[in-house]
């Protein structure tokens, strides 16, 4: 059996992916919970971390037919995770017309090896309606932020989006979320570096049956201001620049 081509991954996943608008700038999402009452869409922290320190507005996009949907305070509830740089926005299911069911996620506790090729997709800033694939192959695993750095670019805009890799012949998983772009720096110009993808751990221990958008929100994270991040020149061994 042939195995699953880029372009069939891209046309499948596609239809999981929503872009994030909110008033301090715009990031990707995607589908990756779904219960008969509720929907789950992960995306980065530092896309939406503002929006819910202030209880600003974010506004979802999935498809131009279907127009972009408004979510208040009151219509979601947020869970960050400011140290891997993850987030997920729980809201009532019938919210956004998304494919009935998520693709499931890398085993907990596992990562990708070193050397596999994976794809990504995001609304990049330079072409901010279009959906766009980006790829590359992981160069390593850091275990201590639980991310990988990717031989590829993530541009901003992209930040929250899908990074997924095809497993066997035909299956596809997830495996995390791009968080990040590394510069090389090393000569004092800005050279391509390294793109950073959080794994999914948090969104295995969020994959619960809640019974109502209210029991959620009473779990929700505190809406806390998260502090800034250091900056590549002082710690460049750590995924800071955020592509958002």
């Amino acid at each position: 059996m042939a195995k699953k081509s880029w372009y069939e991954a891209v046309e499948t996943v596609s239809p999981h992916v929503v872009r994030i608008l909110t008033p301090h700038g715009s990031g990707t999402g995607f589908l990756f919970y779904r219960s008969k009452n509720l929907m789950g869409i992960a995306t980065a922290a530092h896309v939406i971390a503002q929006c819910h320190y202030w209880e600003d507005p974010i506004r979802i996009l999935h498809s131009p037919s279907d127009g972009a949907v408004l979510l208040r305070m009151s219509d979601r509830a947020v869970f960050l995770d400011s140290g891997k740089d993850t987030a997920a926005i729980i809201v009532v299911d019938s919210t956004l017309s998304l494919p009935p069911k998520p693709f499931d996620l890398v085993p907990e506790g596992r990562y990708l090896k070193v050397g596999n090729e994976i794809g990504w997709l995001g609304f990049p800033a330079v072409a901010s309606s279009d959906l766009c694939f980006f790829g590359g192959r992981i160069s390593a695993w850091k275990e201590d932020v639980r991310a990988y750095l990717v031989d590829g670019v993530a541009i901003n805009g992209v930040s929250g989006g899908p990074a997924f890799h095809i497993h066997g012949d035909k299956d596809l998983r997830l495996l995390g979320v791009v968080s990040a772009y590394i510069p090389n720096r090393a000569t004092g110009d800005v050279l391509p570096g390294l793109a950073v993808v959080r794994d999914v751990s948090q969104f295995h221990e969020l994959v619960k049956d809640f019974k109502s958008l209210n029991e959620a929100k009473e779990e929700e994270t505190p809406p806390v201001e998260l502090p800034q991040p250091p900056s590549n020149e002082s710690k460049p061994d750590v995924p800071t620049k955020h592509s958002h």
